[in-house]
């Protein structure tokens, strides 16, 4: 063995902020990667820590406290922005005066509404900010002090990077000759390859970030760690490997015996990197090159060897679609003994309007659909390049849920060219499918400098503008930036609460509690005879579900007796 790979402790981790539906992926694959290559890894996830959720819960209710009814719109996805802005201000600001005057600017540019600075509310969530780097602090101090890693890397995303960039400076305080690495996903938005924002940020963080990963993290970290990188470069591509890509199917199987898996309702896994297709707004493959998925029996192997090792049945694949692959995985999985229960992102394809498709696939486990519907109106899904139909999504959607299904549907709002006609047609399309809707997110418009798929589009064609005060620049580092186009950001904004005031007239959830979560199953079940057991059913270790084998297409008489209420009464 590499003496090199002997005397390295390798600590992964996640920090604060990042919900913790899932075991995070990343770092579970970069832990099952290294240690098939005999390196020394633990992995952490910070964000299961008790007092973690409570700074969190505690700053969203405060600030529900502090913005109006009307202005909340999809509260908890413009709240990350804020959150994340805030806590960039919070740890680099030097003049208090500008920092309360900058996130007056960054409450009302998020909710679009006044609120003086000395608030009291406004105040709060400042002291909430400074609790949680107090804790933060002695968190990751603790943390490196039991672990006493040589290497630790960071798994960043743009809800993730200010806690992030606190830690590194942390580590490299504790010891100077840590080794500091950062990769993940905030590459794919806020830190695009070629943005100013990436730019700047490299020149910030030389002194406290050794190497960062772009693209392929297993083998650029193994190729590092092993010496077959030039140690004294920071910055790392897939060109850097020769443009290679990992082999999807030899890949190691996401390692989460670190993460205390009660935490979370689902274990996590995958079928394919990339995407076949390039929606406008999508990062999905400028940040993973070509589209490879792997074999469905492989893929139903590793499930169920996955649920023999920790014990739970139901699975995220973390995946931009599933559909290559849905029918032989769904397929390889009524062929096994064991039921096996997966979420995943799905197209509105011809195949998925079939009900003869979708009963077979509920069968194979099929729990979860995400699907991004992103808009009612035709003409905006030619803009953005979906390469679907209206009607297509309506039969798709109606086909998943006549199998019982839950179906999460994904709305893009204010993308630009969309007219009010053009929205209003999206709120139709609720109205129409609401029955056959388990959920709905709809979410503004976010432009990025690059790394979308219509990046290099926007640049020719239309302005670009930062949205906060160019004073503020510091404080935030990673700018945020608007398209100066129609619709503008507070129209996009203002759609966006009548949208989630619409979702609520129709009864369509949008939930983020456990018990909002329970109402809606309950929502679920009474709406579809076929309807997939409760996310709770599966809460239990130990508890075994195995109602997907039995699924059969409604009769006749079923679909009478129900429609009519029990006995017709």
């Amino acid at each position: 063995m590499n003496d090199t790979i002997q005397t390295q402790r390798i600590l992964l981790a996640l920090l604060p902020f990042w919900t913790p539906v899932i075991p995070p992926m990343g770092i579970a694959s970069l832990q099952g990667y290294l240690k098939e290559r005999n390196h020394q890894v633990h992995a952490v996830d910070a964000n299961i820590e008790t007092q973690s959720r409570s700074f969190y819960q505690d700053y969203f209710d405060t600030l529900k406290k502090l913005v109006p009814q009307e202005k909340q719109g999809n509260f908890y996805n413009t709240g990350r922005e804020l959150l994340r802005n805030h806590m960039m201000a919070c740890m680099n600001h030097k003049d208090e005066i500008a920092y309360l005057e900058l996130v007056q600017e960054l409450v009302y540019k998020n909710y679009y509404f006044q609120v003086p600075h000395s608030h009291q509310l406004l105040t709060r969530l400042n002291q909430i900010l400074n609790d949680f780097f107090q804790w933060l602090e002695t968190y990751t101090l603790d943390l490196l002090e039991r672990e006493q890693p040589t290497v630790l890397g960071l798994s960043v995303y743009s809800g993730t990077l200010p806690a992030s960039l606190f830690a590194f400076k942390l580590a490299k305080k504790w010891n100077p000759s840590i080794r500091t690495l950062m990769g993940g996903g905030v590459f794919a938005d806020q830190l695009g390859i070629g943005s100013p924002n990436l730019d700047y940020f490299l020149r910030e963080t030389q002194d406290i970030i050794d190497h960062l990963f772009i693209g392929e993290g297993e083998i650029l970290l193994d190729h590092l760690l092993t010496g077959q990188l030039p140690p004294q470069q920071r910055l790392f591509m897939r060109r850097d490997i020769g443009g290679r890509i990992l082999d999807i199917n030899q890949a190691a199987e996401p390692d989460l015996g670190d993460f205390q898996l009660e935490k979370y309702p689902y274990l996590v896994s995958h079928t394919s990197r990339s995407c076949p297709f390039q929606c406008s707004f999508c990062s999905e493959t400028v940040q993973w090159g070509k589209y490879r998925k792997k074999d469905a029996r492989d893929i139903t192997a590793q499930l169920k060897h996955m649920y023999h090792r920790y014990g739970y049945q139901l699975f995220m694949m973390c995946d931009s679609l599933i559909n290559p692959v849905v029918t032989p995985l769904a397929q390889a999985c009524l062929e096994e003994e064991v039921s096996l229960y997966w979420e995943s992102c799905i197209r509105a394809e011809k195949e998925v309007c079939s009900i003869d498709n979708t009963m077979l696939w509920r069968q194979g486990g099929f729990y979860k659909a995400r699907v991004g519907v992103e808009s009612g109106s035709q003409n905006v899904l030619d803009l953005m390049n979906k390469k679907t139909s209206v009607q297509q999504i309506r039969d798709a959607v109606g086909a998943l849920a006549y199998a019982g299904i839950k179906t999460l549907t994904f709305w893009i709002i204010g993308h630009p060219g969309e007219t009010e006609a053009d929205f209003q047609q999206t709120l139709d399309l609720l109205t129409e499918m609401k029955d056959d809707i388990y959920e709905a997110e709809g979410t503004p418009f976010l432009y990025f400098l690059t790394g979308q798929s219509n990046s290099d589009q926007w640049m020719q064609g239309t302005p670009r503008l930062q949205l906060y005060s160019e004073s503020a620049g510091e404080m935030l580092m990673t700018p945020t930036w608007h398209l100066d186009c129609l619709p503008g950001r507070e129209e996009t904004y203002s759609r966006v609460n009548r949208f989630i005031s619409h979702l609520d007239k129709l009864g369509i959830p949008h939930p983020y509690s456990m018990d909002q979560i329970m109402a809606a199953d309950e929502r679920w079940k009474k709406l579809h005879y076929n309807a997939v057991p409760a996310l709770t059913d599966f809460a239990v270790k130990g508890r075994y579900v195995d109602e997907n084998k039995h699924i059969k297409h409604r009769t006749k008489m079923e679909k009478t007796i129900q429609d009519d209420g029990d006995f017709g009464f």
